[in-house]
């Protein structure tokens, strides 16, 4: 059996020309969502990607900036109806810090239905995580979350244990702290934020905004000694030549497998 990567959105928090960066893995009929975006788009990603709600077991959240965890409100809420007609069995697990999770929680409480809002504790089960807090998703793999060390807002990132003991690295949407680099070093998929070209720097001021270019990330991934890279987190008024632009400007450094996935976009890891 495969693992699939589905990128559900690919953008930055302010894209209108595409979705906000979320992404969906899936094995043996079950999903692991990674965010949801910033809005209810989110449930027509993944009809588009044929991605059931029912599939969907567990979900992390990296940190609560509204183009993250707004979709999850639409998630668990279409999930705990499922449940009330008889279309979800089982449990949810949301996965993330303490004050994500609690952030998530008010904003359900406070706008969700009370039929919906029932469920959770009882069967969408919210699962505070600390730095370096094993736990796992997908049938048993094993995830380690750790703090990435952001400068704007707790956001933790996470080192996936793939079939075949290779490891997927989620970096998180901003730049790389040397804090995390045990978990992200020779990784097999490095999943990592790239705001824009660096050949672009002076229109979309990346730096200013805490983020990094797609030169950044190959001089990263050089370093890191990582197998594959995958871009996300971009900007979107570049998106009919983003894939060639991204990837030629990352390979300056690494010579390495650069993926720039357009929304919807599918790769098979194992």
């Amino acid at each position: 059996m495969s693992v699939k990567l589905t990128m559900l959105g690919t953008g930055n928090a302010a894209v209108t020309r595409c979705y906000n960066t979320c992404f969906a893995l899936q094995y043996a009929g079950e999903t692991f969502l990674v965010d949801a975006g910033g809005g209810n788009t989110i449930l027509a990603q993944l009809e588009k990607g044929e991605i059931p709600l029912q599939s969907i077991r567990n979900l992390f959240i990296t940190h609560a900036h509204t183009d993250h965890i707004l979709g999850c409100v639409w998630v668990l809420r279409m999930i705990a109806q499922a449940m009330n007609s008889g279309k979800y069995v089982g449990v949810l697990r949301v996965w993330g810090a303490a004050s994500v999770l609690e952030v998530l929680e008010v904003i359900c409480r406070h706008t969700l239905p009370g039929k919906v809002c029932a469920h959770l504790g009882v069967d969408i089960l919210l699962h505070p995580l600390e730095d370096g807090a094993s736990f796992t998703v997908l049938g048993g793999m094993p995830a380690t979350a750790f703090d990435i060390g952001s400068t704007k807002a707790l956001q933790f990132g996470f080192r996936l244990i793939l079939p075949g003991d290779l490891a997927l690295v989620c970096l998180g949407d901003e730049p790389f702290n040397e804090r995390t680099r045990c978990y992200a070093e020779r990784a097999d998929w490095l999943l990592c934020e790239a705001f824009c070209l660096y050949a672009d720097r002076e229109r979309f001021k990346p730096y200013e905004k805490h983020h990094s270019t797609a030169l950044d990330a190959g001089r990263l991934a050089a370093d890191l000694q990582v197998k594959n890279l995958l871009l996300y987190h971009t900007e979107d008024k570049t998106l009919g030549n983003r894939k060639q632009a991204y990837s030629q400007e990352a390979a300056i450094h690494y010579s390495g497998p650069v993926h720039v996935p357009d929304d919807l976009e599918s790769l098979i890891l194992v």
